[in-house]
């Protein structure tokens, strides 16, 4: 995407994207579609095992996705103080709840 900051190892979505179980992509690509709404920004991260969601050029980072097997590991942080909170979740589950999670980490960290 244009605009997009990476840091690390450059490495693209796209790349990231064949290592991810076929089961899990459509939902992991429905938390990071997610993601990016939440604002111009939202600063995308692509690690060698999972993608990192940060706000703005200071990487306050409030979502760490993780891809398994049968879904997704999502860490949400709110702020630098407090331990991430640590989700899993299946394929075909709803996410509604998680995407109201997300959104209220990304609207409290600084």
């Amino acid at each position: 995407m244009e605009g997009m900051i990476s840091f690390g190892n450059k490495r693209s979505y796209n790349d990231f994207k064949k290592q991810i179980p076929e089961k899990a992509q459509p939902l992991f690509d429905s938390i990071r579609e997610f993601c990016l709404s939440l604002g111009g920004n939202v600063v995308e991260d692509v690690r060698m095992h999972r993608v990192v969601f940060g706000k703005s050029l200071t990487f306050r980072w409030f979502a760490d996705v993780e891809p398994e097997r049968e879904g997704i590991i999502i860490k949400i942080q709110k702020s630098r103080k407090e331990n991430p909170q640590v989700l899993q979740i299946k394929t075909g589950q709803d996410i509604t709840e998680i995407k109201e999670i997300i959104k209220k980490a990304f609207q409290t960290i600084n």
